[in-house]
Parts: C-alpha cells; sequence; structure tokens
C-alpha cells in the first residue's frame, strides 16, 4: 500500500501502513530530516514498539503463569494498521488485536497512531486502548531516525544535543545480549549539552532513566534546529550505530528486561497497566527551528 502523504505550507511527511511509521520527514523546499531506512545499514525509519521496549531476557514475556514469544521492541512495528481518518495536514492509523497477536500478548488492545503537521511541527499521538474486561500491562516507545548530520554540509562531530534542563543523574547501558545492565554509569552530559560522536554508541544505546528534561534539541552550525518534545513518555533512549548517518531520539514508557529479571509482564518495573475500558494517549513532536 502506497505510503500516505500529509502536507502544510511548509512541511510534508510521508506514513506507511506497515507499523504506522513515519517514512519521510522535511520540508516543502526539499530538506530532508529523517533517515532513509537504507537497508544494508538499518531498514527503519520511526517504528512504534509495543507492547515491549527493547530485548525481553529470552525473548519471552510471562503472563498468566505461560510464556509468550516476545522479539525485541514487539511486534507492532510488523504488522499493517487501517487508516482510520485522513486530511490534508493529518492521518490516523489503528490496530487491533486478533488471533495472531494474541499468540504472543494475549490481550485485546486497540492503538491509534495519529501524525499531524501544524506550521513548523509534526505531532505524533500514540493511544493505547484497552477493550477488554481485564487490566492490560504494556509499554510503549517511539523510535525517530533523524539524519546526523541534519544538512549534508555539517560535520558529524558538530553535532550537539542541547537538554531541557541539567542532566547529571547516571545513565543506563546494555550487556551484550540488549539486557539492561545493573550498575548505572555516569551521564556525559555536560551541563545541559552532549556533544554527539559515535563512541557514545559502541556499548549499544545511551538510556537516560532519571530524566527531568522533555525536550531536547538537535544543533550542529548552519543547519536548521530540531526540537524534540514528548509528554507520556518517562524515559529517553539515544541510539546510532558508528558512522551511520542518523541518531535515534527515543521517549519510552519502559526499557529493555534487566539482565536479573524473571518477574510476569505485569510485574515488571516501569509497567503501564491499563483498566478494562480505559485509554491513554502519549505524544511526541519534532519542531523546525532556524528557517
Amino acid at each position: 500500500m502506497k505510503a500516505m502523504t500529509i502536507q502544510n505550507l511548509h512541511l510534508r511527511a510521508d506514513v506507511r501502513a506497515l507499523g504506522a511509521e513515519l517514512t519521510r520527514f522535511g520540508t516543502v523546499g526539499g530538506l530532508e530530516f529523517l533517515w532513509d531506512g537504507n537497508p544494508a545499514v538499518w531498514p527503519r525509519t520511526s517504528p512504534v514498539l509495543f507492547p515491549v521496549v527493547g530485548r525481553c531476557r529470552e525473548d519471552r514475556i510471562r503472563t498468566g503463569g505461560r510464556d509468550y514469544p516476545m522479539a525485541r521492541h514487539g511486534f507492532v512495528r510488523d504488522r499493517r494498521f487501517d487508516l482510520l481518518l485522513a486530511s490534508r495536514e493529518s492521518c490516523t492509523y489503528r490496530l487491533r488485536w486478533d488471533e495472531e497477536t494474541t499468540s504472543a500478548y494475549p490481550f485485546p488492545f486497540e492503538l491509534r497512531v495519529t501524525h499531524t503537521l501544524e506550521d513548523w511541527t509534526l505531532r505524533v499521538t500514540t493511544e493505547v486502548v484497552n477493550p477488554g474486561e481485564a487490566p492490560l500491562p504494556f509499554f510503549l516507545g517511539a523510535h525517530p531516525a533523524f539524519r546526523w548530520p541534519i544538512c549534508p554540509h555539517a560535520a558529524r562531530e558538530a553535532h550537539r544535543l542541547q537538554f531541557e534542563h541539567l542532566e547529571a543523574a547516571p545513565v543506563r547501558r546494555l550487556s551484550p545480549e540488549g539486557l539492561l545492565q545493573l550498575e548505572p554509569q555516569s551521564s556525559p552530559v555536560v551541563g545541559t549539552t552532549l556533544a554527539l560522536h559515535d563512541g557514545l554508541f559502541e556499548g549499544d544505546a545511551l538510556i537516560f532513566d532519571q530524566l527531568t528534561s522533555r525536550a531536547v534539541r538537535l544543533e550542529a552550525p548552519g543547519c536548521p534546529v530540531l526540537q524534540i518534545d514528548w509528554a507520556g513518555y518517562r524515559e529517553l533512549g539515544l541510539w546510532s550505530k558508528p558512522g551511520a548517518g542518523f541518531l535515534c531520539i527515543e521517549p519510552w514508557l519502559g526499557m529493555a528486561s534487566r539482565v536479573d529479571e524473571a518477574c510476569a509482564l505485569e510485574e515488571r518495573p516501569g509497567v503501564g497497566v491499563l483498566a478494562p475500558g480505559q485509554e491513554r494517549a502519549f505524544h511526541w513532536s519534532v519542531t523546525v527551528l532556524g528557517q
């Protein structure tokens, strides 16, 4: 199915039905800000992570006394959503549970993902709905990959992230197996500034689980500034492959399983839980500044 295109006077975005994934974001003048999904490097662009974030221990979840297979970051990114609403500047995709999803995640659920352009901002809202008769445990994450460098002439080492507040708290890292290490590490943020370089990601993602900021700016001299804001999410992951042309700035609710974790899904630290009939909305946005 062809991707849905939304556009306003300044910006253009494409969203595909597979995973309700943003596949293109840039100006109407042709400046692109989203990674192009080169399959030789990393084939995704902005996947939705559900019902888990990161890897589960032994690639399984346990609930109701049973084990279920669960791929890293969940299965939603590989499921086709239905187009629910569409206009020139906005589109909403919906995914509902079925026999295939319940074989890995035995809960009724509904996800609605809305992308909307407003002036120089792209807003993304993900709504999690519990249509069932039992509590719904879940984790949720956004995974947008922005171009690094932002503009072609900029040097990679000239880029930085500018956080909204001081971020001196320790950060978390992953084990070689992709599980959350027990011991935190010193934050590489100096004041509110994180100087970007490939060495940050030699040990996989950089994870902020004691974050005070709810906004960060991706900056480089001579380039537009990208400001990413979020609400409802609690943690933040930063990820790239050394030398790759992207930086993922990822608001999360939840993280990978700890290396020693053996509890049920609904008992995992930081899990979100919706009561029957309840729904909850999560938001992130990217604003282009300096145009």
